[in-house]
């Protein structure tokens, strides 16, 4: 058939695999299988927006994924350079290597090594196959002028909401890789142990190890055929605290980690142990003092004088000390 997945991909020349904008683990194992199992037979680049993180490294072939559409000419500038201080540019092949001269301007410094910049442009794709995401946003790409005139097929558990005009491949599953798993060995592609190995961690990641209500009986015949054709069960790497610097794991319990830790109190020495001067304590005033002798007239009788009687005759009282 004249648009099967087979014949787009046999018709084309070099072929761009395209990822959406922060794809799942599921996505990217089925791009990365599909790519595995067409390059050794077309010229083809996997592609997505955003660049892989550590939870991606255990699949085979993720450095093969780039972050640059761009692959059909190479591209050179001088980063921080004044370009009207360059007074011509030529090229030679000097035994059968190019070789590019940038001349400046009398007086002027040619460009530095650290102001070169090489990178690429353009797309010379003609076929740019989709791979997951569900409409146009999870795919910039198809806004490249690049890829006016390649074809553009999808492939997913879902029909592309698409402004363009997309060939859709899409099928109902429980994951990506379940599809392109059936696509592969529907076409007659390469399915070696990276493939399959890559097969059998997406579906076992896009379906919650076989929990989703979207795994069906055709899911575990995928899964089974792809171990029969080498894939391997690979367990996610389990953390280990060796690889972590110190003090990169708290000790204490995390509810525990921004109290303020209550001190001790300090111990207190028992008041028989303190030593105190003695303390001189001044007699009273009221004190009786044995030593000293009472005044010559203590004992005497106490004589006050009032006022005068009409006789002028002063008034005499004994004082009773009894």
């Amino acid at each position: 058939m004249e648009n099967s997945f087979a014949s787009l991909v046999d018709s084309a020349s070099s072929i761009l695999i395209v990822l959406p904008t922060r794809p799942y683990f599921d996505q990217v194992a089925a791009g990365l299988s599909l790519y595995l199992s067409i390059h050794d037979r077309k010229e083809v680049a996997i592609f997505c927006p955003n660049p892989m993180t550590v939870g991606f490294n255990r699949l085979i072939g993720v450095n093969k994924i780039s972050t640059e559409i761009g692959n059909k000419n190479l591209m050179i500038k001088f980063a921080g350079y004044d370009a009207t201080n360059i007074d011509k540019v030529s090229y030679d092949i000097d035994n059968g290597e190019f070789k590019l001269t940038v001349v400046p301007k009398a007086g002027q410094m040619a460009p530095q090594k650290d102001q070169i910049a090489i990178g690429y442009s353009g797309v010379s794709a003609d076929l740019v196959i989709l791979v997951g995401g569900a409409d146009d946003s999870h795919f910039p790409v198809l806004l490249s002028e690049g890829l006016a005139g390649a074809k553009v097929a999808h492939v997913g558990t879902r029909v592309l909401d698409s402004k363009h005009e997309v060939m859709s491949f899409a099928l109902p599953g429980a994951t990506v890789s379940e599809l392109v798993a059936n696509l592969i060995r529907e076409n007659g592609f390469t399915i070696d142990v990276d493939t399959a190995t890559n097969l059998v961690m997406g579906i076992e990641e896009g379906s919650s190890n076989f929990a989703s209500q979207e795994v069906r009986p055709e899911t575990f015949e995928t899964f089974a055929y792809l171990l029969r054709s080498g894939g391997q069960r690979m367990p996610k790497v389990k953390l280990s605290p060796i690889n972590f610097p110190p003090g990169a794991i708290p000790k204490r319990p995390f509810n525990l980690r921004n109290q303020v830790p209550v001190s001790m109190p300090k111990p207190v020495t028992p008041p028989a142990q303190i030593e105190t001067q003695p303390e001189t304590v001044a007699p009273e005033a009221t004190q009786e003092n044995p030593d000293v002798n009472p005044p010559s007239d203590w004992l005497q009788p106490k004589i006050y004088k009032g006022a005068t009687s009409s006789q002028n005759q002063p008034t005499t009282f004994s004082e009773n000390k009894g």
